[in-house]
């Protein structure tokens, strides 16, 4: 079954329950700071982990102590949809426990 774009109005509803991340044309971003980089780096692998469960990824870039994800569901045209805001979730759920912000 093919996933289906989320209309404008359904990626704002996602977007308001997701402080700090927005849209950046076809994509959902944000940008997390951290106290180290150590600590950029393993939340990058828990972030790894996250997506290979939900089987699907986000451009993913460290620097040294940021965190930055950028995603859209390439099979439905690189656009965004449920799969994204689900994985933006997730994302969030986790940040807090490394100090993310």
């Amino acid at each position: 079954m093919p996933v289906e774009p989320l209309s404008q109005k359904e990626i704002e509803e996602r977007l308001a329950e997701l402080p700090g991340w927005s849209l950046d044309g076809d994509r959902l971003t944000r940008a997390y700071r951290l106290d180290s980089h150590f600590a950029a780096a393993a939340m990058v692998v828990h972030i790894a982990q996250v997506q290979e469960e939900l089987d699907h990824h986000s451009d993913l870039t460290l620097g040294y102590n940021t965190v930055t994800l950028a995603v859209s569901t390439h099979s439905a045209g690189g656009v965004v949809t449920e799969k994204d805001a689900e994985l933006a979730r997730r994302v969030e759920d986790l940040a807090g426990s490394h100090g993310a912000h």
